[in-house]
């Protein structure tokens, strides 16, 4: 079927620029808004039902079980109060609801009577033009998803993982949101997962850099211990990485091989594909926290090395400065009847034993290497 072959075409973004009209798909909340909902749509045989004004969700729950179809509802950060209508309305699981309202929760996948509730975290990558201590890598939101046999409802957390793109790429292609739900389901689990590859990749470039930094030979004007800030700083962004990957695999391999009443066999045939992805992608943030700390094992053992230097450095130049304050100790205790005190070459013959004697102490700490 075309469709299917199409699949990831269609739920991966485009290179084709969107369309500026975004009609009433809001990325994220506004301040001025009254309610939670960015956008409520009716889709029936894979078509967007247009009507002449916004659908309320009780609206389109109305359309729906009239006429069929599947009703999709985008929330943003929604109180409890502003969520119970729409829960009440679709019969969603208190436990579910409270879950998506107050969210910080871990990626899952859970079933409650005739829906699914599943959450996502989304991984947004942080520019910055150099890396240090203080820098944020990668920033985290949710995506919770309900998935019944004629609703989808999504709740997001956070400024970043807007589905507005998302959603209009699903519009462009009716023959897959025919198949409900799930599809939707679908589309947004392998926009996360790509998310997490586009992710990965830009995290590997910023440990490549500091591993490239820190085995540089030579390098200068960087302040003792700034490496490992920065390396400690990218572990623990890389650990809010692992924790939005690793919880997320096993529900993707549920979807993608238990059967479900509520997802379609076809679409369920492409889990498996978005299964896989996550699965590289966790080997990879697995290998970036080995990996990172292989690099402060190694900057620590740098510092101890350059520390070791530096106190032999000190110790040499300490024996070498320990002859003439021992001379000068000895002829400065001002006894009447000393060996050669009142010789007349006795001040320029000690001067240049101590100087011949400093000489070769400092030859042979340079040729052993500690100078």
């Amino acid at each position: 079927m075309s469709m299917i072959r199409d699949l990831r075409a269609v739920v991966r973004p485009s290179r084709v620029s969107l369309r500026k009209d975004s009609g009433p798909y809001d990325a994220t909340r506004s301040p001025a808004t009254a309610t939670a909902v960015v956008d409520c749509a009716v889709y029936r045989d894979g078509r967007r039902i247009e009507t002449e004004a916004p659908l309320t969700p009780h609206e389109a729950v109305r359309l729906v079980r009239r006429d069929g179809g599947f009703v999709w509802i985008g929330l943003h950060e929604p109180t409890e109060a502003e969520f119970s209508g729409i829960a009440s309305e679709f019969g969603l699981h208190p436990l579910a609801v409270e879950d998506a309202v107050q969210a910080h929760q871990r990626p899952k996948l859970e079933r409650y009577d005739d829906s699914l509730f599943t959450v996502f975290k989304t991984i947004h990558y942080v520019e910055h033009d150099q890396l240090d201590a203080n820098s944020e890598v990668v920033e985290s939101g949710e995506v919770m998803c309900f998935t019944g046999r004629d609703f989808f409802i999504t709740v997001r957390h956070g400024g970043q993982g807007s589905l507005r793109a998302l959603r209009h790429r699903l519009q462009d292609d009716p023959e897959l949101l025919a198949k409900g739900p799930s599809a939707v389901l679908h589309a947004i689990a392998d926009h996360v997962v790509d998310g997490y590859i586009a992710v990965a990749d830009a995290v590997q470039d910023d440990i490549d850099e500091v591993e490239t930094e820190v085995f540089s030979p030579g390098r200068k004007g960087s302040p003792r211990g700034s490496d490992a800030g920065r390396i400690y700083q990218l572990k623990r962004e890389v650990l809010e990485f692992k924790r939005a990957v690793s919880p997320l695999l096993r529900p993707m391999q549920l979807l993608s091989e238990r059967p479900m009443l509520l997802i379609d066999p076809d679409i369920q045939k492409y889990f498996r594909d978005v299964a896989d992805h996550l699965a590289r992608v966790q080997e990879q943030v697995l290998g970036f926290d080995e990996l990172l700390n292989s690099i402060l094992q190694a900057n620590l053992a740098q510092a101890s090395v350059a520390q070791n230097e530096d106190m032999r450095k000190i110790t040499s130049w300490a024996a070498i400065i320990a002859v003439p304050t021992m001379v000068c100790g000895v002829y400065g205790m001002n006894f009447d009847h000393m060996p050669e005190l009142h010789w007349r070459y006795g001040y320029p013959v000690i001067m240049g034993i101590t100087v011949v004697i400093c000489l070769g102490i400092h030859r042979t700490l340079k040729r052993n290497g500690w100078l």
